[in-house]
């Protein structure tokens, strides 16, 4: 059985609950990470924890909305017309927005790493389109020769989801996630 993926009703009082729960679910999730309360989330989106469970009936559910543009947007970044031509410039920049994005708020590494290789999760086909697309620029990058070739996707998406930890835990005034994927691209990039 595939899994639940929330789509936004047509009905326009579903239409307004659906957004009001997901914009409540931004902000808490935000604050308090992946484990806020479901029960806050409804109280802040001003519906019922019913009518929260009716359009997310799951935890990942929720999770998987919340988070589908930005998962969308880093599956696209290829065909974007602003994209840099540079396959080097190019990955270097995707995975900046790629760690950014995974970090969005603490408890999400963990769900999109698990989501990658569950196929039962509700973000799994985001994550695996996302994936394709690092997967693209890096073999971009090493056709070029400026990656090494023994880098797979799969170490790639490892590399973003330690990175994106080490930006989730940080303290506000210690962010070392920029500096630590510059070390990473060290150890990576051929010098050119």
């Amino acid at each position: 059985m595939p899994p639940y993926i929330a789509q936004r009703p047509k009905r326009a009082d579903g239409a307004r609950n659906y957004d009001a729960i997901l914009t409540a679910a931004r902000q808490a999730f935000e604050s308090h990470g992946s484990e806020a309360a479901l029960e806050d989330v409804a109280a802040r989106a001003g519906v019922a924890i019913g009518t929260l469970y009716r359009h997310f009936p799951t935890r990942a559910a929720l999770v998987e909305a919340a988070t589908r543009d930005g998962l969308a947007e880093l599956a696209e970044q290829p065909g974007r017309p602003d994209a840099p031509v540079d396959p080097l410039t190019a990955l270097t920049a995707w995975m900046h927005r790629a760690v950014r994005h995974f970090s969005t708020f603490r408890g999400l590494v963990g769900i999109l790493a698990q989501s990658m290789y569950d196929e039962g999760t509700p973000s799994h086909a985001a994550c695996a389109a996302m994936h394709d697309t690092g997967a693209q620029l890096l073999a971009r990058a090493q056709a070029a020769g400026r990656v090494r070739p023994e880098l797979t996707p799969d170490e790639l998406f490892d590399l973003l989801s330690a990175v994106a930890w080490v930006r989730e835990n940080a303290t506000a005034d210690r962010d070392g996630s920029s500096r630590l994927l510059d070390h990473f691209l060290t150890g990576v990039v051929v010098p050119g």
